[in-house]
């Protein structure tokens, strides 16, 4: 999924258009899949690329995001086949399109702007909806069953462990407090018991009090991170020789974890010692990495784009 801004009248700008299409270089008869295509804005850059003769895998676990990517592509276009399917799940597509390896890889994490901008589905910690967060129907919980249910030193442990969030253990206490009282059912709800749980001083120069809250408990909802550590591992085993991944991340957790992937198939299975990351543990290092240090938005991009402002681009190419 895209952090994708608004750019007036309902446009969504694509984060780093251009350094994708660099990192990812597309060309005339490639075989690309978008894992997370959204509202279609990379893929249309990418299709203008591979066209004619190429194709374009577009994935996205959201059935609204698929049908949005359909209107900007259009559903009929001979070079595009579309897959409701989560990005993990790489190796099955490829199977049903009849394909044995792809020249290229793109995924772009988080929470899109249609997702975020729309209350119904309980992203924003600013907009009053139900506490849902689920990205597609495949999720098993929502965000309010996770809040109203789990024990205390669980959401303490999803707090701390996927927003980082310094105050977990006081917040996870407010919650268990709240919902004795009532459910716990809203953004709203849930953003007001995080502000009453953070003390007013620890509140100053940290933006929004509930924004790493809101951000735990949607990648608990998602099983992101188990997402993106799979999808990594079976997308680069899907890559033809000389095939380019490309990922785009929005918050620490994420970009850590892309360069963890990345250094350890570069480096071989003794990297990192005892914990790899790559199914089979291979023995001689399979992906060159292409991006020594993250790139970033340019101060251009930001200015049009705020929702940029986070984005971290690294890229990789298979090697062997």
């Amino acid at each position: 999924m895209t952090v994708e801004g608004d750019g007036g009248g309902g446009t969504h700008r694509p984060v780093m258009v251009a350094e994708v299409l660099h990192y990812l270089r597309p060309k005339k008869g490639d075989v690309i899949v978008d894992g997370t295509v959204g509202a279609g804005g990379h893929a249309e850059s990418i299709v203008e690329r591979i066209i004619p003769g190429g194709r374009l895998i577009a994935v996205d676990r959201d059935p609204e995001a698929i049908d949005k990517a359909k209107e900007r592509l259009g559903e009929g276009a001979e070079a595009v086949s579309y897959h409701c399917q989560n990005y993990r799940d790489i190796q099955s597509v490829l199977d049903s399109e009849g394909l044995t390896a792809v020249d290229g890889l793109l995924l772009d994490l988080g929470v899109s702007s249609l997702q975020l901008d729309d209350p119904r589905r309980g992203f924003s910690f600013r907009k009053e909806g139900l506490l849902d967060m689920r990205m597609g129907p495949d999720a098993e919980r929502t965000a309010e069953q996770i809040v109203n249910q789990e024990s205390e030193d669980e959401l303490t442990r999803i707090l701390y462990k996927y927003g980082e969030e310094r105050w977990a253990r006081r917040i996870a206490h407010f919650m268990v407090e709240a919902r004795e009282r009532r459910p716990i059912r809203t953004t709203q709800e849930l953003s007001k018991v995080v502000e009453d749980a953070i003390p007013a001083g620890a509140r100053r120069g940290r933006g929004h009090p509930a924004r790493k809250t809101f951000q735990a408990l949607r990648i608990a909802v998602n099983s992101e991170m188990d997402n993106l550590r799979e999808g990594i591992d079976r997308g680069i085993e899907c890559l033809a020789g000389a095939g380019r991944i490309v990922v785009l991340s929005y918050q620490s957790l994420e970009d850590r974890t892309v360069k963890r992937a990345f250094n350890s198939l570069a480096k071989g299975s003794s990297y990192p010692p005892g914990d790899p990351l790559f199914f089979g543990e291979p023995v001689e290092p399979v992906l060159e990495v292409l991006t020594r240090k993250p790139v970033r938005p340019s101060e251009e991009e930001i200015e049009r784009n705020p929702r940029s402002r986070s984005a971290k681009l690294r890229a990789a190419m298979k090697v062997g």
